[in-house]
């Protein structure tokens, strides 16, 4: 086995091709597009020196559209059914554009071209999720020395539809507190406050808090138990289910004030076939809709001159609270069930800026504060 290259111009840039022979057969493994001439030979010296090291490069087309299914089925079994519809999305996209492509034929401008087609009328969240999704399959890629480099990285993502700003996704701290007392006030009205309450002071999914049963609650401890979903739509499969990934798995301590009042709910919890504390026998998926959760809540927001969010901007407005009170943002991702401390700090980027300016003015009256006074 061994590798010979030579380098070749071609227009204003340069290919190199190595002669790679095994077993008395001759392959050729060629690469174009470098700007130099000694660009070309560093690059075929370090294909040059694999081959050495008795690694071979993949020489036989790899299907782009098929390499990512299979890396989905492989690396991504215990995910939450929501959770693999969003890689089902990414997959179409792959398929619609790159098609049955080899990955040794796509370079970082053909990425680029997709990123740009791609995300006309598309939102900055979903432009990243999909790129995020790609990138970790192409690493692999790499990683299996099908590919020499990731072609998603040092590419700049487009979005004509600008995301929904932060600051209309979750309350303050002044209007967190309207509302959780608002909420109290009203309890004697139905199941529905009871489930805005826990979504504030809990910050769980909207799946995770129509999943929970009477058992998940440990009024010795105060504590819940976070250990399966329910489906709630037509996206969902129907009943209990996994949560969204191993992280979401987590027991969360509670305040004394909501289990007191789920104490007191319990006592009076008419039982069901499943055991669900958020049952609804005449909802179509059995539980409080979170339609009508959205909308008792908008109706609360406004009664309070609060512009409304949503029942899942309480999760945002939990973390929020939690992190403006300088609690760390590790213990925030753990609470919420984030899959790693990276994804709690992208959603709440904003936050933590305000929350280092904050941090430096404090560092610096520290070392102010420390001459004492004479």
């Amino acid at each position: 086995m061994r590798g010979l290259a030579s380098i070749q111009k071609r227009g204003k840039k340069y290919q190199y091709t190595i002669s790679h022979t095994v077993n008395g057969k001759t392959q050729l493994i060629r690469k174009g597009g470098f700007h130099s001439k000694a660009e070309a030979k560093a690059a075929a010296a370090e294909v040059e020196a694999k081959i050495a090291r008795g690694i071979v490069p993949h020489l036989k087309p790899v299907p782009f559209n098929s390499y990512y299914r299979q890396w989905v089925e492989l690396y991504k079994v215990n995910i939450a059914h929501s959770t693999r519809l969003h890689y089902e999305y990414t997959a179409r996209a792959i398929e619609e554009y790159f098609g049955s492509t080899p990955l040794q034929k796509i370079k970082r401008d053909h990425y680029q071209a997709f990123l740009n087609k791609f995300g006309k009328n598309k939102a900055k969240e979903t432009v990243e999720k999909v790129n995020s999704h790609i990138r970790a399959c192409v690493e692999h890629a790499v990683m299996d020395q099908i590919i020499p480099y990731n072609f998603t990285k040092h590419t700049k993502l487009y979005y004509t539809n600008p995301a929904k700003k932060s600051k209309d996704k979750y309350l303050n701290v002044n209007e967190s507190n309207l509302l959780f007392n608002e909420i109290l006030k009203n309890l004697d009205k139905g199941l529905g406050y009871y489930i805005l309450l826990l979504a504030l002071t809990s910050g769980l999914r909207y799946e995770e808090l129509v999943g929970l049963t009477p058992d998940d609650f440990n009024f010795t401890s105060n504590t819940i138990h976070v250990n399966k979903t329910w489906g709630y739509n037509n996206r969902m499969p129907k009943g209990f289910g996994p949560t969204k990934n191993d992280q979401s798995n987590r027991m969360i301590d509670m305040d004394e004030i909501t289990m007191t009042e789920f104490k007191k709910l319990f006592s009076t919890l008419k039982p069901n076939k499943e055991n669900l504390v958020f049952y609804s026998p005449t909802s179509k998926y059995k539980v409080l809709s979170n339609t009508l959760s959205n909308k008792l809540l908008k109706k609360m927001l406004l009664s309070l001159n609060i512009n409304p969010i949503t029942v899942h901007g309480l999760r945002h407005t939990h973390a929020s609270i939690l992190l403006s009170h300088g609690i760390s943002i590790y213990y925030v991702s753990k609470r919420l069930g984030h899959s790693d401390v990276e994804t709690t700090h992208k959603y709440y980027t904003h936050l933590t800026e305000e929350l280092y300016e904050r941090d430096s003015k404090n560092t610096v009256s520290i070392f102010n504060n420390m001459k004492k006074n004479k």
